[in-house]
């Protein structure tokens, strides 16, 4: 492999880095946020301004739910490079989609708009991404998820705090220690009906559901139908959209009987007992006042231009290491930048146990080689 191939690919592998967000949390409020348009979406502006109404009031419902502790300060949205370019569009700077906390994408199964968090942590860790469908986001499918705000609330709990979803959808009942049969949920205070519900050739059938002779419980088909109106306030993991849920479940009225994937992974525990004992907890106080509203930052994916500067004098010439993969002892960093030019000078340096080389630029000596790539 040439001496430039091999540095390349170096370049290349620092560019892409690795799937880490960049959320901090600084004085109750979240900064960093990056909610990413995926490239295979269609341009359409309206798109924007429902992240920008969903995280709005995402902001609020969640401020409330953590008993005025979080909100979400300032959030990025990164938009596609084929979007037509306008004004308000910034150039993005260390953001990517690797970076991207929320992902709005065509669904994963086609006609499938659930929203989702890739999930395959244990409870209390950090999650890897939220995905929402634009279908979802343009407010289409409120009718089967509920308002798209509160939502979002519960799929950041999944992906911040490791919590788990208070159903479950492949054991949705189960028999309580009172010998009655239970839809799993959390609360317990939230009432309904269990019915079959089966619709075929443009009819549907309602009917009482049947006991199962093996399984003491319900018949498959069989579903709880929360009641519309409620008033208990339990819980934002188990059914968000239900119009007086506004907490999540704590110690006081978790429901521990349950086979839901919270008391599973958390071993019992409720949700707010988790999320209380996270990192973002014991940093923070109370608030006081309102937070404000989120501030927006609008990023265009553009074009990264590559300089590199090599030096080719004397002092490469180091036999026991092909710079820069040939050498596991190798260490340091490269240092690129977007745009080249006289005005800008950057170093790297790699170094190992005998050899310390410098590489610098922009440099008009005979002995430095200045490459770029588009990326």
């Amino acid at each position: 492999m040439g001496f430039f191939s091999s540095v390349l690919l170096l370049v290349l592998h620092l560019l892409q880095g690795s799937r880490t967000s960049l959320v901090q949390l600084n004085a109750n409020g979240y900064e960093g946020v990056l909610i990413a348009i995926d490239p295979a979406v269609p341009e359409d502006e309206t798109l924007i301004t429902e992240i920008k109404d969903m995280v709005t009031a995402a902001s609020t419902y969640l401020f409330e739910a953590t008993e005025k502790r979080f909100y979400f300060k300032n959030v990025s949205i990164l938009i596609p490079e084929s979007w037509k370019n306008i004004t308000q569009y910034k150039r993005q700077k260390q953001e990517s989609y690797k970076h991207a906390d929320v992902i709005v994408a065509p669904p994963t199964v086609p006609g499938r708009d659930e929203p989702y968090t890739k999930q395959f942590t244990e409870c209390g860790e950090k999650a890897e991404y939220i995905h929402f469908t634009p279908d979802f986001v343009l407010g289409k499918k409120q009718n089967e998820f509920g308002p798209s705000g509160r939502l979002f609330v519960h799929e950041w709990a999944h992906l911040r705090w490791g919590v788990f979803d208070e159903y479950n959808d492949d054991e949705p009942f189960y028999m309580a220690k009172s010998k009655k049969i239970e839809a799993t949920r959390c609360s317990t205070g939230i009432t309904g009906i269990n019915r079959v519900n089966k619709c075929q050739g443009g009819s549907c059938i309602t009917r009482t559901c049947r006991i199962d002779a093996n399984t003491k419980l319900y018949e498959k088909d069989c579903q709880f139908f929360p009641d519309k109106y409620q008033t208990e306030k339990t819980s934002i993991m188990f059914m968000q959209g239900i119009d007086s849920v506004a907490e999540f479940c704590n110690e006081k009225n978790h429901n521990r009987e349950a086979p839901s994937l919270q008391n599973k992974k958390c071993d019992s525990r409720s949700t707010w007992e988790v999320i209380s004992s996270s990192e973002d907890f014991n940093i923070t106080e109370v608030m006081v006042a309102p937070p404000p509203a989120p501030v927006f930052s609008l990023l265009k994916i553009s074009e990264r231009i590559v300089c590199l500067v090599l030096d080719k004098s004397g002092s490469m010439s180091v036999s026991s290491c092909s710079l820069p993969l040939g050498c596991s002892t190798l260490h340091g960093g490269l240092s690129t930048v977007t745009s080249c030019g006289h005005e800008l000078k950057r170093s790297s340096e790699y170094y190992n146990e005998r050899v310390a080389i410098e590489l610098e630029g922009p440099n008009p000596r005979t002995s430095v080689l200045s490459r770029k790539w588009r990326i």
